[in-house]
């Protein structure tokens, strides 16, 4: 069924402006989005295509340019402004995280390093330096390796900690495997940068280990 086709009350824009967005189900928001679809291929039809193929949200959100490029009707436009849309979202949460501590929105830490890490198809060793206060003041991509392993330098996330003045880290990585469960290498090399930065009296506050849809965070397992 296409949109105009459907009562003014229920298309998804006069929907949204009326009820709200909580109002729309899923793939009304993405056709929204996508705002046209193909020939034969109505736009809501086509967001159904698009969230059966990534298995809803949370795979649409982590997944990279050349992802959405294999699904027919998703041309450049498409693509870009849903790449956009996931950009302005990890940017809210960056200010977030930038204007209070992180200990007042640890979901948020989560949301943020997963939309950083997660569609990555190779490891990424990420740090996010906190001020005094436990607020953001830089997230930075410091080491980069291959699909199961990645050399991480301790001296260098402590140089960069000392330039920025970072009272606290949290560091993060991502397992392109999908896999969130910390690894024993992972377990060494937290204990590695946790003396290295005591050195300076920099704290790890935590570190996250991303996979497809979780995040596994090391205080909560009392492994810090």
């Amino acid at each position: 069924m296409s949109i105009k086709s459907l009562p003014a009350a229920a298309r998804p824009r006069e929907k949204l402006l009326a009820q709200g967005p909580q109002a729309l189900a899923d793939v009304e928001l993405l056709a929204l989005l996508l705002r046209t679809g193909l020939p034969g291929q109505g736009v809501l039809s086509l967001a159904e295509t698009v969230l059966r193929e990534f298995n809803g949200w949370a795979g649409l959100v982590h997944a990279d340019a050349a992802a959405l490029g294999r699904v027919k009707g998703l041309g450049p436009a498409k693509r870009a402004e849903l790449t956009a849309v996931i950009e302005i979202a990890r940017r809210a949460l960056a200010q977030r995280l930038a204007e209070a501590p992180v200990f007042d929105a640890p979901a948020a830490v989560k949301q943020f390093v997963s939309l950083a890490l997660g569609a990555l198809p190779h490891e990424v060793f990420s740090v996010l330096f906190l001020d005094s206060q436990h607020r953001l003041l830089q997230h930075d991509e410091m080491f980069r390796g291959t699909l199961t392993q990645t050399s991480v330098y301790p001296r260098e996330v402590v140089r960069r900690a000392l330039e920025l003045n970072a009272g606290a880290v949290i560091l993060a990585h991502n397992h392109p495997s999908g896999a969130a469960e910390p690894s024993r290498a992972d377990e060494f090399l937290t204990q590695s940068l946790k003396s290295a930065l005591q050195l300076v009296d920099v704290r790890v506050l935590d570190h996250l280990v991303v996979g497809r849809g979780q995040v596994v965070s090391f205080a909560e397992r009392g492994l810090l």
